[in-house]
């Protein structure tokens, strides 16, 4: 039996749906870096082994279930258009119907910068309206600098943005990131972070 390769649509990124509210401009920032690094040449290449899964919803709108990152970096980096692949086909269901849906199968994650979580109608409408969470910047040097491991949990980036938050001033995070980053290691090493997904603290008594 053949496996079907996914079906690619390019798509404007501007007429992306973001499922979260918040991304980490730290992280943005770090992928504008390294798409600026890539040769004219290489580029192509690139953004097909970097496709964006989305939901087609509602009105056919297509919505991020991962990559709100990269999709905004690109974006600031002056790229138009993104390869898609999608992940449901959900586009015949009423709104209320599909964000149910998008709610219980983790694909939404309407969480402001406080951590609050809102109601889906104040998600933002395009990738350019995101806001700022430096906890998921956080969070995200966290993981690079070894203080947990990468992880399939949905979101899990967020949830140990809101680990850290709880424990962190935002103020610390702004004024001296490296300190603040120094803190979050020793808070990820620290039982109080044993449910995280992705902990690599010590076991035992």
């Amino acid at each position: 039996m053949s496996v079907r390769e996914p079906i690619l649509h390019s798509v404007p990124i501007a007429e992306l749906r973001p499922t979260q509210m918040t991304v980490g401009y730290r992280e943005v920032a770090a992928k504008r870096k390294r798409w600026r690094e890539i040769a004219d040449a290489d580029r192509e290449a690139f953004l097909a082994s970097h496709m964006i899964p989305v939901l087609l919803g509602p009105k056919k709108r297509r919505y991020l279930v991962d990559h709100h990152h990269l999709a905004r970096a690109l974006k600031e980096e002056g790229v138009e258009n993104v390869l898609t692949t999608v992940v449901a086909d959900l586009h015949h269901l009423e709104k209320d119907a599909f964000w149910v849906v998008a709610d219980h199968r983790a694909w939404v994650h309407p969480y402001d910068a406080d951590g609050v979580r809102r109601d889906v109608a104040d998600l933002p409408k395009s990738i350019e309206d995101l806001a700022d969470d430096p906890f998921r910047s956080l969070a995200g040097e966290l993981r690079r600098s070894g203080g947990f491991a990468k992880d399939t949990t949905p979101f899990s980036e967020f949830l140990w943005a809101d680990f850290l938050r709880r424990r962190i001033k935002r103020k610390d995070v702004k004024d001296d990131f490296s300190d603040a980053l120094e803190e979050a290691m020793a808070l990820a090493r620290s039982k109080h972070a044993a449910y995280l997904p992705g902990w690599c603290g010590p076991h035992g008594d």
